[in-house]
């Protein structure tokens, strides 16, 4: 069989058709053209030939060689637009669990570099000189049905480097592939060595997942690379607060869920820019109910879990900062009764949220029952907020007609800062309020009452 592969730079191809030895795409490139799929944009090379003999063919070429490592057989390199990574056949030995090998042999056998990979979807090679598909493994088989089966057996691979357990996930989400059960139960009976990855992959992987749907389009890709976690236990070590809501019930009358998959919904029909809040906004449910018997209260607890949970995987700071403020509000108004009055203040208060926290409501309204309308309170909150508008409410101190400034002589300069915030929340209520004699006037207010 021959396959034409997108994307292939045509320096790339020149120096396959000067090379003395074939040089072969391997993986994602491969298996997406055999799929079907958008052409990726990874493209992973091989050959049965050192590192240097490699990077010297692409310098010749006119490829920009980044990095050269003998020891593992690597080429970085680019055509100015696409990077590439080349690596020699090579088979590896592994520390139990750990990513990065413990030795390297090189070969020259195909087969022998097929087997050293993951899944036999990813080990399917093209040579590009010629387009011929070389399948040792017999992946173009799995590619043609949308199957995961593991290069050799399960437990074999998955014990060898604990990321697998993730990417098998990942790239189950990402692709539509359904995970034969032999994979599944070798990624179950070795969950556990996912503690043996590093806390930055591990939380790589999670948005990669996250975001599944991205990749090819396919809908609700994310949800089912995090049922996959769950149903191969890694849920359980690397988000085991999450992971504890399982089974755990909710009223019937709003859910239709247990609080762990009611996580998993909302982050189902999540905003891309809210899934990793609208995945952890209740991980503070099992925990409040194992203080009270009840969930009251767990978006306090949860913020503060959620921020153990997101610095535990070193997670950036604005991101943690996003998921905890997130947490922490989710529940205002969720019966719709918080009067008038109160929203506008709540909306100015955490106005630099508001967006976002629109966006986690309807989710977290959407995973209770599955519903895909609009959250009642949020039709609610819209008009509200459009009538602050209209009325030019500030949403923030610099949108106020007054700086700090203009207040010397009528609060003490100590109590500037807080007065600014009052007068802040004063306009909230009304928007006709923002204009400088007003705003004076209600400081010298404040300030007279405060020392009355």
């Amino acid at each position: 069989m021959r396959l034409e592969l997108p994307n292939i730079p045509q320096k790339l191809l020149d120096a396959a058709g000067k090379a003395d030895f074939p040089l072969y795409a391997v993986g994602g490139a491969v298996r997406d053209a055999l799929a079907g799929l958008p052409a990726s944009q990874d493209i992973d090379l091989c050959a049965p030939v050192p590192a240097e003999t490699f990077s010297a063919l692409a310098r010749r070429c006119g490829l920009c060689v980044n990095g050269v490592y003998k020891n593992t057989g690597t080429v970085n390199l680019t055509d100015g637009e696409r990077k590439m990574e080349f690596t020699s056949f090579r088979t590896d030995v592994y520390r139990r669990g750990e990513h990065a090998p413990e030795s390297i042999r090189f070969t020259a056998d195909m087969r022998t570099d097929a087997l050293r990979r993951d899944f036999r979807c990813n080990a399917v090679y093209c040579d590009l000189k010629t387009g011929e598909v070389c399948d040792p493994l017999g992946g173009a088989e799995d590619i043609r049905e949308k199957r995961i089966s593991t290069t050799r057996p399960p437990d074999e691979v998955f014990s060898e480097d604990g990321l697998r357990l993730m990417r098998l996930a990942r790239q189950a989400a990402q692709l539509g592939f359904a995970p034969t059960l032999e994979c599944i139960l070798g990624a179950k009976f070795n969950a556990a060595l996912i503690a043996r990855i590093s806390a930055e992959r591990i939380f790589a992987e999670l948005q990669l997942i996250l975001h599944a749907d991205a990749k090819y389009g396919i809908r609700y890709a994310h949800y089912e690379g995090l049922k996959l976690l769950e149903g191969t236990d890694v849920l359980n070590y690397i988000l085991p607060e999450l992971a504890a809501g399982k089974g755990m019930p909710q009223r019937a009358d709003f859910h239709a869920h247990d609080v762990l998959e009611h996580s998993l919904r909302a982050c189902k029909y999540a905003d891309e820019r809210v899934r990793l809040s609208a995945l952890l906004h209740d991980v503070g449910k099992p925990a409040a109910y194992l203080q009270t018997g009840k969930y009251h209260s767990h978006d306090v607890l949860g913020e503060g879990i959620a921020r153990e949970i997101l610095e535990r995987l070193k997670a950036p700071k604005k991101t943690t900062e996003t998921v905890c403020a997130l947490t922490r509000l989710h529940m205002y108004d969720l019966d719709g009764k918080a009067k008038e009055g109160k929203v506008r203040a709540f909306i100015v208060k955490n106005y630099t949220w508001y967006p976002l926290l629109v966006l986690l409501k309807q989710a977290d309204y959407s995973g209770c029952r599955d519903d895909l309308n609009e959250c009642p309170t949020l039709a609610k909150w819209e008009n509200i907020l459009q009538k602050m508008q209209e009325e030019g409410v500030p949403f923030s101190l610099r949108q106020l007609a007054v700086r700090g400034d203009a207040l010397a002589g009528i609060v003490p300069r100590e109590r500037t800062g807080e007065i600014l915030e009052k007068l802040l929340l004063w306009c909230a209520r009304d928007g006709h309020r923002n204009e400088r004699e007003a705003l004076l006037g209600e400081a010298k207010r404040l300030a007279e009452e405060n020392n009355g």
